[in-house]
């Protein structure tokens, strides 16, 4: 690698790039290596351009008491069912991993257009819960109560105003505590950035969240993302299970797609805690899908922006308590 490349790299993460992309590649010249943004992930990933192939060198960040330990084990068993990019060097010890990179195309080009892409999906997560389960690490419901409960300890509304979503996750969990499914291999993050399209075939990528979970959280989101009408679901959901769906698997579904909601939502305000957002707010008011998209097309709000992403959060509140369409994260991260 020549020092121009090498100095892409913070100074922190060079000698463990250097390591890792020599073990991956040997004495191969390393060519261009380009920083990669979005996405949500707290992870630093670069493109990196061995001969006339790409790859991507994910370094995770510094671990916190929240960090999933199972995720590495999880990448490693879906790359070998070949639902992930192949791996080319992992070392889970300092949270570095080199893969294929994806050349991906827009999923909107899916051929056959939004019906088939649905089938497409229920087949991809199909095959990921039909895969080795992967390991264990921490019941939906108590993630999800958790995240909530750091949100209200932040000081991002005023005191108070959250009372009735806590209210109500206290039912939903009852609902979704008593209707639980057998646990199975899980991605627990799949939103259109995770999930790539290579003009072929579809790839999941992003491990983080891995772990077993309940079948329907990956559900639930994937239906939020991808299949806004019922016909969409039908196709989904038939492709995904192997039947169509009946009324006691949407009964099953509707507390899934609660939890889901509040989740994001407590993802979208932990990023506006760390970003220092204004505190003690009084108005929980949030646009339609349709209106977000508007704004963020007409350039009136930013993609990437931390206040982007804390009207989001409020979208997601009310996704929560009404049962409305979640907006799509993909306009945001």
């Amino acid at each position: 690698m020549t020092r121009g490349h090498f100095g892409m790299f913070p100074i922190a993460h060079r000698d463990s790039a250097a390591a890792a992309l020599a073990a991956a590649f040997g004495s191969a010249p390393i060519g261009a290596v380009t920083a990669m943004a979005g996405g949500a992930t707290t992870a630093s990933v670069y493109r990196v351009e061995v001969g006339e192939r790409r790859y991507l060198l994910r370094i995770e960040g510094e671990p916190s008491p929240l960090r999933n330990p199972h995720q590495y084990v999880s990448m490693r068993i879906a790359t070998e069912a070949g639902i992930a990019p192949a791996i080319r060097y992992l070392d889970e010890a300092a949270r570095i991993v080199v893969i294929d990179f994806i050349e991906q195309q827009p999923l909107k080009s899916f051929p056959g257009g939004p019906r088939a892409l649905a089938q497409a999906l229920g087949e991809l997560f199909s095959r990921v819960q039909a895969t080795p389960v992967f390991p264990y690490y921490v019941n939906y419901g108590d993630i999800v109560t958790r995240l909530f409960a750091h949100v209200q300890r932040t000081g991002l509304f005023a005191a108070g105003l959250l009372e009735a979503h806590a209210e109500h996750l206290e039912l939903i969990r009852k609902t979704y505590d008593a209707g639980a499914s057998k646990l199975v291999s899980s991605h627990n993050d799949p939103t259109p950035n995770n999930i790539l399209f290579d003009g072929e075939r579809l790839w999941l990528i992003d491990w983080e969240s891995a772990c077993c979970n309940d079948s329907l959280v990956d559900a639930a989101i994937v239906l939020d993302q991808f299949a806004r009408s019922e016909a969409l679901e039908e196709v989904l959901l038939k492709a995904w299970f192997g039947r169509a769906p009946d009324e006691a698997l949407r009964a099953r579904l509707a507390p899934a797609r609660a939890l889901t909601h509040l989740f994001y939502a407590g993802v979208m305000f932990s990023a506006s805690a760390a970003a220092s957002w204004a505190k003690d707010d009084t108005d929980l008011s949030a646009p339609t899908p349709e209106q977000f998209r508007l704004a963020i097309d007409e350039g009136r709000l930013k993609r990437h922006a931390v206040g982007t992403r804390h009207i989001l959060g409020k979208m997601y509140l009310a996704s929560f308590l009404s049962g409305v369409a979640a907006p799509k994260i993909e306009a945001v991260v």
